[in-house]
């Protein structure tokens, strides 16, 4: 939004909305800050002080809650929300400008389902947090906090309106939204909400309105019919699903990687990277690959590293000739492999749910994660030799080489520690982030010395900013996910699995077939929230190793968020390297064949995973 004239020929308001949204940038900042700093110091007191605290976790879910849904309105004002491109850029001025209202339309209803039934269900709260003694309600305010900006934002004037323009906005929303509450009962009565929610979700998805706000809605209209205080469990969900512990460890992976790229800590690793691989057929995308590979060690989140591998390569490929579209796709892929190398915060979350040991996950995943990383190179190989891409270049000598590792040492030191203290029990995968963050700081400034003013508090917008993006679809698929399970949408398939087969092998291919679909309408942990409890048991029944399946279930979800309508790293990594998502999806396909290959030989073959187990140990 960055018009500043209007048909009514007075000056506009705009001003007053950027001035709020600077405003609330700098809060979110701050909350996203302060959360980092409470844990870090959680494990200073510890391991220093010897005297742990009660109240750090507590703090850093509430400030995180508080940050993600103020972001909410952030990214509404700023039309930064993740969603579906297909159609609409093709079509003409006048298509584009009507589209433009019917998205802010759909947000405002989106944003008054968050006010509403927001404060309904903070009301019925009478919780306390048991640490901070704070009453529970104070934290499940952030949700209609958030609605309320983003209403504000979007009572903003459209551009070339008058200055009241914003307001039918924000009327069209309500009337969407008393449309949808007291017309579904009389239209949807009859309809299961399942066929509802898939519907009125997908249906917005492919409509390009954002992603977090199709789900809200799709919720709501699925809801609508049943009794009132189900509505709440729309908020309810949303703010639950981000008052996790373990779920910090993305904004603190993000915000690490953030401050690496600034601070010249990534720019390492790309240099090593490059003049390990650089001289190869397609040696740009080959050096993607094997950066992605050493900062899985590093973030353990496929979203931070598709966001700052994309920053420092998809530019780089592009001007030596590399199609941009191929460039965001290889990066999106190669991004996956943060949840496949330890730390991943896939295999952590699934470790957690199951009741399974994380070191043996991080020994067993070796064999997998780097099976990904070679079909993705052959992959590169491929097209680089269809396309011509790279392959000019000189491998690099001795010197070159042992200059650009020892200069890359401080960096490739992180993972050690990251892995390392997650493995031996040191600290969590959540304060594993906020050691990563303050390392990054450390080396960015006082080792590399690349960090200023400027380009840290960039960073630390760009990182929220990114936060906040990926958050909000976390949050926002929990009613989604919470709606299907209380269908037993998911049980009823399971069951049906679970009796149609006997056979492992069998049984884990239609699983896989099972995850994909999956995979390809809800995210990753939402996704294992509701399957883990569900296909575990099955698949030990039939005789599967649960270690094995973990891994098998993470790579599957994975290659989900490579999927439209949701593919969260396909749009994360167009908008960062600026291209349009449908190419990407377009320029993934193989990249996506290549890691099916891989999934159906780690499926098939059980000792790829379970025989590192064996031989090292949990």
């Amino acid at each position: 939004m960055t018009q500043t004239e209007f048909q009514s020929g007075t000056v506009t308001p705009i001003r007053f909305y950027q001035l709020l949204d600077r405003l609330i940038e700098a809060v979110v900042v701050l909350l996203m800050l302060a959360a980092v700093g409470i844990v870090t110091l959680q494990v200073f007191c510890r391991y220093v002080l010897n005297a742990s605290l009660p109240w750090p976790e507590e703090a850093a879910q509430f400030l995180f809650v508080w940050a993600v849904f103020l972001g909410l309105a952030l990214l509404t004002f700023r039309e930064r929300h993740i969603a579906i491109s297909l159609f609409v850029p093709k079509m003409s001025p006048r298509v584009q400008t009507g589209h433009a209202i019917f998205l802010r339309v759909v947000s405002a209803a989106a944003c008054i389902v968050l006010v509403t039934h927001g404060i309904d269900f903070m009301n019925r709260s009478l919780q306390v947090l048991p640490a901070l003694r704070v009453p529970l309600k104070y934290l499940f305010m952030a949700v209609p906090a958030g609605g309320v900006l983003g209403l504000v934002f979007l009572s903003a004037p459209l551009p070339g309106r008058a200055w009241w323009s914003g307001f039918l906005v924000l009327i069209g929303g309500l009337a969407l939204y008393a449309a949808m509450r007291w017309g579904g009962h009389a239209v949807f009565a009859a309809t299961s909400s399942t066929t509802v929610l898939m519907t009125f979700s997908l249906l917005l998805i492919f409509a390009e309105v954002p992603i977090v706000f199709a789900l809200v809605v799709g919720s709501f209209a699925a809801l609508a019919p049943l009794p009132p205080l189900m509505l709440v469990t729309i908020t309810q969900n949303m703010s639950g699903a981000l008052n996790s512990f373990t779920l910090l460890a993305i904004p603190f992976f993000i915000l690490a990687a953030a401050v690496m790229n600034a601070g010249g800590v990534t720019t390492r690793i790309v240099d090593l990277a490059y003049h390990l691989v650089g001289h190869l057929r397609g040696g740009l995308g080959q050096a993607n690959i094997v950066t992605n590979v050493m900062l899985a060690g590093v973030s353990g989140s496929s979203t931070a590293d598709a966001s700052a591998t994309a920053k420092l390569l998809v530019p780089q490929m592009e001007k030596h000739g590399y199609d941009r579209a191929f460039s965001c796709a290889l990066t999106a892929s190669a991004s996956t492999l943060a949840n496949l190398i330890p730390p991943g915060l896939g295999l952590i979350i699934y470790a957690a749910l199951a009741s399974v040991s994380v070191g043996a996950l991080f020994v067993g995943t070796i064999i997998p994660g780097l099976m990904m990383a070679l079909a993705l190179s052959v992959v590169v190989w491929l097209v680089s030799v269809q396309r011509g891409y790279g392959g000019e270049r000189k491998r690099s000598g001795r010197g070159k080489v042992g200059r650009a590792f020892l200069l890359a040492t401080p960096a490739l030191c992180l993972p050690v520690l990251i892995v390392g203290g997650v493995r031996f029990g040191v600290f969590t995968a959540t304060e594993a982030g906020a050691i990563a963050f303050v390392f990054a700081l450390f080396t960015g400034a006082f080792i590399y010395r690349g960090l200023t003013a400027r380009n840290l508090t960039g960073a630390f917008k760009e990182a929220v900013e990114d936060t906040v993006a990926v958050a909000v679809i976390i949050a926002a698929s929990s009613p989604f996910a919470w709606i299907l399970t209380f269908e037993q949408a998911p049980q009823k398939i399971a069951s049906w699995l679970g009796a149609l087969t006997g056979d492992p092998v069998v049984l884990l291919l239609l699983i896989n077939l099972f995850l994909i679909f999956v995979g390809l309408f809800i995210e990753m942990i939402a996704a294992m929230v509701i399957l883990v409890p569900i296909l575990v048991p099955v698949v030990m029944a039939a005789g599967v190793d649960p270690l094995q399946f973990g891994i098998i279930m993470v790579m599957n979800l994975v290659i989900g968020a490579l999927t439209p309508p949701l593919g969260v790293l396909v749009f994360t990594t167009a908008r960062v390297g600026g291209a349009p998502s449908s190419a990407v999806f377009r320029a993934i396909l193989p990249f996506i064949a290549a890691q099916l290959l891989v999934l159906i030989l780690i499926t098939a073959f059980p000792q790829l995973t379970l025989l590192p187990i064996t031989l090292f140990g949990p």
